[in-house]
C-alpha cells in the first residue's frame, strides 16, 4: 500500500513538473514572449488611463475649490465696500 502511495505521488509530481517545464518553454518562444509583452503593455495602458482619470478628477476638485475662493472673495469685497460706504455716509452726516 505504501509503495502504491509513493508511486501515485511520483506520478503527480512528474505531471506537475512536466507542465511547469512545458509552460516555461512556451514562454521562451517568440510567441510566448510576444504574449508577455502584449500583456505588460495592456497593463501599462490601463495604469496610464487610471492615472489620467485620477489627475482629471483632482483638477476638477481643485477648480471647484478655486471657484469657491473667487466667489467668497467677491462677497468679501462687496461687503467691505458696503461697510466703507456706510462709514463714509456716517462721517459725512456728522
Amino acid at each position: 500500500m505504501r509503495r502504491l502511495f509513493w508511486f501515485g505521488a511520483g506520478i503527480a509530481a512528474g505531471v506537475a513538473l512536466s507542465r511547469k517545464v512545458n509552460e516555461t518553454a512556451r514562454k521562451a518562444t517568440p510567441t510566448g514572449m510576444a504574449e508577455q509583452v502584449g500583456g505588460a503593455m495592456r497593463e501599462l495602458a490601463g495604469a496610464v488611463g487610471s492615472f489620467g482619470a485620477d489627475v482629471r478628477a483632482g483638477m476638477q476638485e481643485r477648480e471647484d475649490q478655486l471657484q469657491d475662493v473667487v466667489v467668497n472673495a467677491d462677497q468679501v469685497r462687496r461687503i467691505a465696500a458696503e461697510h466703507d460706504a456706510e462709514r463714509r455716509a456716517r462721517r459725512a452726516g456728522r
